[in-house]
C-alpha cells in the first residue's frame, strides 16, 4: 500500500532533496516539482534513479501545442514514471504531448512515462472557479469535462482532487489513472488545499496514487509521520480484505 503514496520533494536545493530522501528511505515514489527542477535541473532525477526510486515529474506544462510537444519529448528521455500537463492547454496540446512522449522515449529506448493531465488545481475552490476564473460550470462538471478530454486525447490519467475521484472513476473506468493531491490525514492541517480527503477516503474513492507532502515532510519527525500514514492505510486494507 505504501507504494501508492507519492511524496513531494518540495525543497529548493539538491542537498536538501538528498537529505529528505535519506530521511525517508522507505519512500519508493517521489515527486519533483517546479521549484526543485528549476533550481537543480535534471540532476535530482539521476539521484533518484540511482536509488531505484520512481519519479513523478510534476512540471504541469501549459503552452501552445508545439512548445508542449518539445518539452514532453525532452522530459520523456529522463526515464521518469509520471509527467503532467494542464488539461486547459487544450485538446491539440494534449494530443501533441501524447505523441511527443512516445517519440521521446522511443528515441532513447526507454519506457514512456504515463502522461497525466491536471483537471483543476486543488487550491482552487468552487467559488474561485466561478468568480475568479469565470467558469460557468460547477466544479465537479468542469473536472469531468477536463478528464474526458484528456482521456479522449490519449492521456493515461488525470490529477484531481480526491473529492472528485469517485465520480471520475465511475465515468472513466478502472484503467484510467487518478492521481490525487490534497490528501490530508485527519491529524494534519489542510494548509492551502481547499478540497481534501484523508488517505483512506481517497483510496476508497478510487484514487490510484496519493500525493502527500507537508503532513510528512513538514512534520517534526517525518519518518514517524510516514509510518503513521502507512499503518493507517494497512489497517484499512486489512479491514477491506476481512470484509469489514
Amino acid at each position: 500500500m505504501s507504494e501508492r503514496i507519492i511524496v513531494p520533494l518540495d525543497v529548493s536545493s539538491l542537498a536538501d532533496a538528498i537529505a529528505l530522501i535519506d530521511l525517508l528511505p522507505e519512500v519508493t515514489f517521489w515527486k519533483v516539482g517546479l521549484e526543485l527542477f528549476t533550481s537543480t535541473g535534471p540532476g535530482i532525477l539521476e539521484v533518484l534513479k540511482s536509488r531505484n526510486k520512481r519519479i513523478f515529474l510534476d512540471l504541469k506544462f501549459h503552452d501552445i501545442p508545439n512548445t508542449v510537444a518539445g518539452a514532453c519529448y525532452a522530459a520523456a528521455q529522463y526515464g521518469i514514471d509520471l509527467l503532467t500537463i494542464h488539461a486547459t492547454a487544450g485538446r491539440d496540446a494534449l494530443i501533441a504531448a501524447v505523441t511527443a512522449v512516445q517519440r521521446g522515449a522511443n528515441a532513447v529506448n526507454m519506457t514512456p512515462p504515463r502522461l497525466i493531465a491536471i483537471t483543476l488545481l486543488t487550491s482552487i475552490s468552487p467559488r474561485q472557479l466561478a468568480f475568479d476564473l469565470r467558469v460557468p460550470l460547477e466544479l465537479p462538471e468542469f473536472t469531468l469535462e477536463m478528464a474526458f478530454m484528456a482521456q479522449e486525447s490519449g492521456c493515461d490519467g488525470v490529477v484531481c482532487s480526491p473529492q472528485e475521484a469517485a465520480g471520475l472513476r465511475d465515468r472513466l473506468g478502472n484503467d484510467f489513472l487518478l492521481v490525487c493531491p490534497g490528501v490530508r490525514p485527519s491529524w494534519s492541517t489542510k494548509d492551502d488545499q481547499q478540497r481534501t480527503f484523508t488517505p483512506a477516503q481517497a483510496l476508497a474513492a478510487g484514487a490510484n496514487y496519493l500525493v502527500i507532502g507537508r503532513p510528512i515532510t513538514a512534520a517534526p519527525e517525518p519518518a514517524i509521520a510516514w509510518q503513521k500514514i502507512c499503518a493507517e492505510l494497512h489497517s484499512r486494507e486489512s479491514g477491506v480484505e476481512n470484509g469489514e
